[in-house]
């Protein structure tokens, strides 16, 4: 539940709109709902500032919407990550008005109404190649999703480096930027020489045996000498989401 809706619930109880025993039953939910299966964690947005999302990896399909139910009920939003195909149907009939993002494996329901972005800047996701693009739009709705304006710079790669350094404009107005890259994960090292603001690699499975499943890229980008990059796990483009958007909403 959201510091608003608290608020809200407190609000008529002030003006004498809502009982006190009908206001605790609203707020009975707090902090934990038990679901047998899952203990929904409605504590979350006061104690960190984001809702909690769903990792839908390895759960089923009628669980993901029972967790999504429970959190809609509580602040009328909720976002699922590792959504595969099954995962997806189920929500979209559950919920006709959430957006699916089949690239990213992503399903969001906003806010009715939709809030504005509460971020001080803009979060750029830049991605080295096309094949990269599953983890990087799993950032950029992620993020947009914890109140950021994101934008997005695909396909700029090392491999034809000047693709990057036309678009040295954009990067340099972004106010934290995460760089998605598989293979030799050299782009977050070229991006970090040339800005000033955070960068946040996040090294993906993309590549050829040698890569290792993304080891090779996490290594050059947790050894890269340009100064400000900081590096999440292989293809977690949610947390990546995560620190830019706590980054972002610093005062």
């Amino acid at each position: 539940m959201t510091r608003q809706k608290i608020a809200e619930v407190l609000g008529l109880v002030a003006q004498g709109r809502l009982s006190p025993e009908d206001a605790m039953e609203r707020l009975a939910k707090l902090p934990v709902e038990e679901l047998g299966y899952a203990q929904v964690d409605h504590l979350r947005p006061l104690v960190q500032g984001q809702p909690e999302v769903v990792f839908a990896q390895g759960k089923q399909p009628d669980q993901v919407v029972g967790i999504c139910r429970s959190l809609v009920e509580a602040s009328g939003s909720f976002l699922v990550t590792r959504a595969d195909e099954a995962v997806q149907a189920a929500l979209k009939e559950a919920f006709p008005k959430a957006s699916v993002n089949p690239v990213g494996r992503t399903v969001y329901l906003e806010p009715d109404p939709p809030l504005p972005p509460t971020g001080r800047g803009t979060i750029l996701v830049v991605t080295a190649g096309t094949s990269d693009l599953p983890v990087a739009e799993e950032a950029a709705v992620s993020a947009q999703a914890l109140g950021n304006r994101v934008e997005r710079l695909n396909d700029v790669g090392v491999a034809g480096i000047h693709r990057v350094l036309r678009n040295a404009g954009e990067l340099r107005t972004a106010s934290v930027i995460i760089v998605v890259a598989g293979m030799d994960g050299a782009l977050a090292s070229v991006v970090g020489g040339m800005v000033k603001v955070p960068v946040i690699a996040v090294p993906t499975s993309v590549g050829y045996g040698a890569s290792f499943g993304g080891l090779s890229a996490l290594l050059a980008m947790l050894n890269s000498c340009a100064s400000g990059v900081t590096v999440v796990n292989i293809d977690n483009g949610f947390g990546a989401a995560a620190a830019a958007s706590r980054i972002n909403h610093l005062c």
